[in-house]
């Protein structure tokens, strides 16, 4: 009796997990507190739940074991088997089962996890995440020793609960912040209550730094993790703080401080590259040093995850590696059976040739791309040059030529000052100059000739552009023109019928024109026969009447007809909006009928899958089965990827057709630099690459099981349940595998679309550019400058390198062309900005640092501004100039540009 009320009395004044209600009926309510606080490698969602996708690469099946205070017997332990990890892209999942044991009293559920990432920027996420515990708290009889019937013992029931923790992350590319509610509430099913004061209700904040070493040796490329949070209760604040250090040989060491729990400190270690073990040792302090140290033990089997968001995985070591390469498989044939052992590592060694010799292809290819651009820009540079000395040559021709023009006048003034005995002379001088000004009038009209012909073919190049623009339209609208034949064919109904009463109506009109004839005439014949006249009057008037009559009768009759052809279109369209709602409704019965079917073939191969096969064709297949459906996952991954280029690409397009559109209209919006084709290209290259692999692998695999299928069907009957399983599971993933290969395709061609596209709006805005009147610009930036050197005193702060925004980073002696307003040549170039408020931010502390000559031009073809304070005609002094530059605080990132106009 005295060891079982030490129990009691250790369980309910030191755990923080169990405490007892004010009722009776709640006695022996537990919290939802797993004690999973001291690995940053393992079971992280149990600290917050968005780390089963916040930092996380791999996806672990683990089973963990905690001993607390261990000096006592039947002390606190928790085990928990757990799987966790990334779900896709944007998702991460975590479940699992978990007992506590406090002395006499048992805990036993399930925790569940889900969470969510969004995207804010490149380097910016915002991930939800919720865990849900599932537990069974209560007595355990069992480990009750005693030797008389206790009735106190009797009055503690077993309690059913549910509790909730949800979490928020915020992440950087190196850090993140974040806050959960733990035991956000705490309901027990037993009594259909939520728990009041539960002590281990807190809100909890966290800030983490994941990095990585940039180092040389053993530690390159080294992780490092560390975590401070808090956790705010009713009752009290725990502080505490995590550090982790992983090198990539496969090691890793842990340390930490509670400052409810005390210290910590663990290693870690791969023993092969799936399997990996961590030991924790935790030693109390403060309160509850008297209750001596804790040992923590996780034992882990790592599933290599292709969902990366951070980055590539890192490639970490192990103790044990096997050896994978193509020279250790052995041949297909070289005995009558192979084990699955084998087999698989067969099957790893085809993989590891596989990628090397895709690796292979990729580089090769990048090669030849990168000579491809290195010889576009030889020949581009080539053919500027033979530009430049084709207009320097057309420049020397012209100044010859205005010399000998001027030779020539002084010649002719010479002559008039002659006697008149030198006319003759002069005369045979005039006709002289006469032709050569007739020649010249004729070199003139004939390069007006070839630039007006040159004008001829750019303008006949935007005709054409603009023609299959008009293509492109005329095809969309063909398309809406069917969408809208029948609403065409009511118009139709209504103008017939407009017409037939227009021409009723100009009917009436002539009646009541000759009527007015006839008036005139009886008006005439007055004079003549008054009496007449009445009488004609008077049948005239009843003859209006009935016209009038008439035509108010046809006027109504217009007004039916219209009633009746707008209640007939607004059937026709209420009709039609049935007829799309019955063929909504169809499509939806339709994919949800697709989706349960989809469902249960997947339950079917799920559950049939994890039968023992009873033979080698069965195993064969099964291991088959399961690879195809591995690479499904991956082929969905790729596609989603294509799919997103495509949506990045056709959102590029719009946007510079919006940017043409606009500047057409004479409304100005700010350009958007163009984006590096060749890393486009090359990305896309490697994706349709990987897809198209990928694709032939599935073809291949998928066309072996159905081959094992007819071995199998040639030995067995047709209503074997193992043949009509794979039956339809090869339909199946044909008709998947069909599916994915006409998204490839759509997708693919969609991309040729929009590059033909994207080219067009490019020349539409370098063509603009080239023919926008940039004065205004460079006035105002001339006086900007002036401004700026006027009003900028000379700074007593002495400036360092880092006080300096450089804008964007710059190759060396890179070319820029057709830049107005200044010379051609090599400049020496110190910053260059596409916002102007940073230019003119940078310009000032050049000028308050010492330096008046400070200068900058504009390039239109890029948006950006390059500033320097020196300015060459040879490469040489350029040269000299940069090298003997000095050190002075501006020029921490000077460069050469040579300029070609």
């Amino acid at each position: 009796m005295k060891k079982i009320l030490l129990l009691l009395t250790l369980f309910y004044g030191v755990s923080p997990a169990l405490y007892s209600q004010t009722t009776t009926s709640e006695d022996g309510v537990v919290s939802f507190a797993l004690p999973v606080r001291n690995s940053l490698k393992f079971n992280k969602y149990i600290i917050n739940p968005t780390f089963s996708f916040v930092r996380e690469q791999s996806t672990f099946v683990s089973f963990y074991n905690k001993r607390q205070w261990v000096q006592f017997d039947n002390a606190p332990q928790t085990y928990l088997f757990s799987y966790a990890g990334r779900l896709s892209e944007t998702q991460g999942i975590a479940v699992g089962l978990f007992q506590q044991n406090y002395g006499v009293f048992t805990t036993f559920g399930a925790v569940t996890n889900f969470a969510q990432n969004v995207e804010l920027d490149q380097d910016s996420n915002l991930t939800f995440g919720l865990n849900l515990g599932f537990y069974k708290s209560g007595l355990n009889s069992g480990k009750v020793i005693t030797n008389y019937q206790d009735p106190s013992l009797d009055n503690i029931p077993s309690n059913f609960l549910f509790a909730a923790n949800p979490g928020i992350n915020y992440g950087t590319a190196f850090l993140d912040f974040g806050v959960s509610l733990n035991n956000l509430f705490l309901y027990n099913l037993k009594t259909s209550q939520l728990v009041q004061d539960d002590p281990e209700k807190s809100i909890e904040l966290h800030v983490m730094h994941t990095g990585y070493l940039d180092s040389y040796g053993f530690f390159d490329k080294s992780k490092f993790s560390a975590l401070v949070k808090t956790e705010l209760k009713k009752e009290k604040t725990v502080v505490s703080g995590l550090m982790m250090f992983a090198i990539p040989s496969g090691v890793w060491a842990q340390a930490g401080y509670n400052t409810l729990y005390g210290a910590s400190a663990g290693l870690g270690l791969n023993i092969t590259p799936k399997i990996s073990v961590e030991y924790n040792f935790e030693k109390a302090t403060g309160n509850l040093s008297n209750f001596g140290s804790s040992h923590e033990i996780t034992l882990a089997y790592n599933f290599t995850s292709k969902n990366n968001y951070y980055g590539d995985e890192e490639e970490e070591g192990a103790l044990f590696v096997p050896d994978l390469s193509p020279k250790s498989v052995k041949p297909k044939n070289t005995t009558p059976y192979v084990d699955a052992k084998t087999r698989a590592a067969n099957a790893q060694a085809k993989l590891a040739a596989d990628a090397k010799a895709k690796a292979d292809a990729l580089a090769q290819a990048k090669l030849a791309a990168d000579a491809k651009i290195k010889a576009d820009a030889e020949a581009k540079a080539k053919l500027a040059a033979e530009a430049k000395a084709k207009a320097d040559a057309l420049a020397q021709a012209k100044l010859a030529a205005d010399a000998k023009l001027k030779a020539d006048a002084e010649a002719q003034a010479k002559l008039a000052a002659d006697a008149k005995a030198k006319a003759d002379a002069l005369a045979q001088a005039k006709l002289a100059a006469d032709a050569k000004l007739k020649a010249d009038a004729e070199a003139k009209a004939k390069l007006a000739a070839e630039a007006k012909a040159k004008a001829d073919a750019l303008a006949q190049a935007k005709l054409a552009a603009d023609a299959k623009l008009k293509a492109d339209a005329e095809a969309q609208a063909k398309l809406a023109a069917d969408a809208k034949a029948k609403a065409d064919a009511l118009a139709q109904a209504k103008l017939a019928a407009d017409a037939k009463l227009k021409a009723e109506a100009e009917a009436q009109a002539k009646l009541a024109a000759d009527a007015k004839a006839k008036a005139d005439a009886l008006a005439q014949a007055k004079l003549a026969a008054d009496a007449k006249l009445k009488a004609d009057a008077e049948a005239q008037a009843k003859l209006a009447a009935e016209a009038q009559a008439k035509a108010d009768a046809l006027a109504q009759a217009k007004l039916d007809a219209d009633a009746k052809l707008k209640a007939d279109a607004e059937a026709q369209a209420k009709l039609a909006a049935e007829a799309q709602a019955k063929a909504d409704a169809l499509a939806q019965a339709k994919l949800k009928a697709e989706a349960e079917a989809q469902a249960k073939l997947e339950a079917e191969t799920k559950a049939k899958l994890a039968e023992e096969p009873k033979d080698d064709n069965a195993r064969e297949m099964k291991n088959l089965t399961q690879f195809i459906e591995e690479s499904k996952k991956t082929q969905k991954e790729l596609l989603e990827r294509l799919d997103v280029t495509v949506a990045d690409r056709e959102k590029d397009l719009n946007d510079l057709k919006e940017e043409n559109d606009l500047s057409d209209k004479g409304i100005f919006k700010e350009p958007k630099p163009f984006k590096s084709v060749s890393a486009q290209n090359s990305a896309l290259l490697s994706l349709e690459s990987e897809i198209e692999e990928l694709n032939k692998m599935q073809n291949s695999k998928i066309a072996t099981l159905e081959n094992l299928y007819k071995e199998r069907l040639k030995k067995s009957n047709k209503n074997d349940s193992t043949v009509q399983f794979y039956l339809k599971t090869i339909e199946a993933l044909k008709l998947d595998q069909t599916k994915a290969i006409q998204k490839n395709t759509n997708l693919l061609s969609s991309l040729d679309k929009i590059k033909e596209g994207i080219e067009i709006e490019k020349k539409r805005r370098i063509k603009r550019a080239s023919f926008e009147n940039d004065q205004g610009r460079y006035l105002n930036d001339v006086a900007t400058l002036k401004r700026i050197k006027e009003s900028t005193p000379l700074s007593k702060e002495i400036f360092k390198p880092e006080d300096f925004d450089y804008g964007d980073e710059q190759s060396n002696m890179q070319i820029v062309k057709n830049v107005q307003n200044v010379d051609g040549g090599y400049y020496l170039v110190l910053a260059v900005h596409s916002d102007v408020a940073k230019r003119d931010a940078f310009l000032t502390k050049v000028v308050a640092a010492g330096e008046r000559n400070v200068n900058f031009f504009y390039d239109v073809n890029t948006s950006k501004y390059f500033i320097y304070y020196n300015k060459f005609d040879t490469i040489e002094e350029a040269k000299q100039a940069l090298e003997s530059s000095g050190s002075k605080s501006y020029n921490g990132k000077m460069v050469m540009v040579r300029v070609e106009n």
